[in-house]
């Protein structure tokens, strides 16, 4: 069997002009689950990354403790099949109409905006987000130009196929990407409908991991968002 670790981004930049970036705790996020792998002589014999900027760069910083520890490590692949599904798209078209027509959603976008610290905007502007993403996946909202949930689970399992397709035998991989794509993997192992995958998606901590056993007929969960790499509560954060 073949082993690959899923694992999500470590913190990008949350509510910040240039989401797409790693804040300084996802730096630290990712230095740590280097070090914590090469501590434990996690060898990789391939690597690949969603096209996200917080993807490669959490990648990055992997690499770069492997280095420091002397131990070889695989240049990482960019596969554009690991890109994350278009929620904050999703979000940034409908909320306007939304807001007109939908008390709840009124009242949810209000709360963001009353929020008196950046945890609890965070926390309100999650509840916000899940709602919306919610009511588009179970096809009560429709947002013209955008990926459906159905072709994102769709790409995300193809790249699964392409890149475990050229995997040798007992290899160890890792693909670093966003928590859609980690829920689309523990759908393809668990069978999930793909309304349970959208709650899946939710879950990953950054900078977390989830192993999956593999085989040519097989790919089995063995571990899911995982994170004890990260023992500083300050550290365990999820936007």
């Amino acid at each position: 069997m073949g082993r690959v670790f899923l694992v999500r981004h470590a913190q990008a930049s949350f509510l910040e002009s240039n989401y797409d970036k790693l804040s300084v705790t996802g730096e630290t996020q990712a230095r740590i689950l280097g070090e914590y792998w090469a501590r434990h002589k996690v060898i990789f014999d391939r690597v690949c990354t969603g096209p996200r900027l917080r993807h490669r760069d959490t990648e990055k910083a992997v690499s770069e403790a492997y280095g420091k520890h002397g131990l070889a490590y695989p240049e990482a692949v960019v596969l554009d099949e690991f890109d994350e599904f278009q929620g904050d798209v999703v979000l940034e078209k409908s909320l306007a109409r939304l807001s007109e027509t939908n008390s709840q959603i009124r009242d949810l976008e209000a709360a963001v905006k009353a929020a008196n610290s950046p945890p609890q905007r965070r926390r309100n502007f999650q509840k916000l987000f899940d709602t919306v993403v919610t009511m588009w996946v179970k096809g009560q909202l429709a947002v013209d130009g955008v990926e459906s949930w159905e072709a994102f689970l769709a790409r995300v399992h193809r790249g699964l196929s392409k890149f475990l397709s050229t995997a040798g035998k007992s290899e160890t991989c890792a693909i670093f990407t966003s928590g859609g794509p980690v829920a689309v993997s523990v759908q393809r192992a668990l069978r999930l409908s793909p309304q349970d995958t959208l709650q899946v998606a939710w879950m990953p901590r950054n900078c977390s991991y989830s192993e999956f056993l593999f085989s040519a007929d097989r790919f089995t969960l063995s571990t899911f968002n995982s994170f004890q790499h990260l023992d500083d509560p300050t550290l365990l954060t999820y936007r």
